[in-house]
């Protein structure tokens, strides 16, 4: 963006914005799925061994090793959801703000919010890193999601239906 004739704030525009948060250490993750996954699965067995402690307190669980740890299985996935979440949220509010025809933004503060329209040249690069950049990663981030969702869910129904 040319900074003359751009009136937003250079860590607002969208593409500083972007730019930003891919040298950011945690959104930097999804970047490829097979790092993302191998993170995930990191933070799980780490709540897993966690989960696995809490748990053991548990009178009712010391009857059925069993229960003990597939609770912990199940309810350590907790952990990678919402990491998850946080990486989606971050990730589809850059592609709003890269698809978007205006830019929101704030010259000293939250009172004083401008909307400044996107010429034509600036909507279509910016589509582009959106289409090229983003979107796969939210793709990803969204995949992973439905998997470990489907997970936690599972264990939900285990737990409600059977009697171990």
């Amino acid at each position: 963006m040319n900074q003359s004739e751009c009136p937003v704030p250079k860590e607002q525009q969208p593409t500083n914005e972007f730019i930003e948060l891919s040298k950011s250490k945690i959104f930097s993750w999804p970047k490829t799925k097979k790092s993302l996954i191998l993170i995930l699965i990191k933070f799980w067995v780490g709540a897993f061994l966690l989960f696995l402690v809490i748990s053991s307190g548990s009178v009712y669980f010391k009857t059925s090793l069993f229960k003990y740890i597939l609770l912990s299985f199940f309810s350590s996935l907790s952990i990678p959801l919402l990491i998850l979440i946080r990486l989606y949220l971050g990730w589809n509010h850059i592609f709003n703000r890269l698809t978007s025809e205006k830019v929101e933004y704030e010259e000293s503060g939250w009172y004083d919010g401008k909307v400044w329209e996107k010429p034509l040249v600036l909507k279509e690069k910016e589509s582009l890193i959106a289409s090229i950049e983003v979107k796969p990663i939210l793709k990803n981030l969204i995949q992973i999601f439905s998997i470990i969702s489907v997970l936690a869910l599972s264990g939900i129904l285990i737990f409600q239906y059977n009697n171990f």
